[in-house]
């Protein structure tokens, strides 16, 4: 005789599984989703924005340039936090540099 203690667990849901919803959230409320479901060292920091691992490839030639500038810098006592916070501020150069058009230097270099 079996006890009724044990039962197995309830694996489905009485709802239909919608992966797009899955993969993207369900809208507007998504932001809010995911600052509720970031990991403690997103959450932690207050006022600091919600930061979002970036996936998109590097050469090997610029990825050991930036980390061979990264630690120079941090060899001279430029104050600077990691890595992160390094291509953030290169990042928004360059996008500062894309919005002035005709004149960009980033422009120029994605031409050739």
């Amino acid at each position: 005789m079996t006890s009724n203690g044990n039962k197995a667990p309830e694996f489905y849901e009485n709802h239909k599984f919608d992966p797009v919803l899955s993969a993207i959230g369900p809208g507007e409320n998504r932001q809010k989703e995911e600052v509720e479901n970031s990991s403690v060292e997103e959450k932690e920091g207050g006022s600091r924005p919600v930061k979002k691992k970036a996936g998109f490839y590097l050469s090997t030639d610029l990825l050991d340039r930036f980390t061979r500038k990264f630690h120079e810098l941090k060899l001279a006592g430029v104050t600077i936090e990691n890595k992160s916070t390094f291509i953030e501020a290169a990042l928004s150069f360059a996008l500062d540099d894309i919005d002035k058009g005709k004149g960009s230097r980033v422009l120029k270099k994605l031409e050739k």
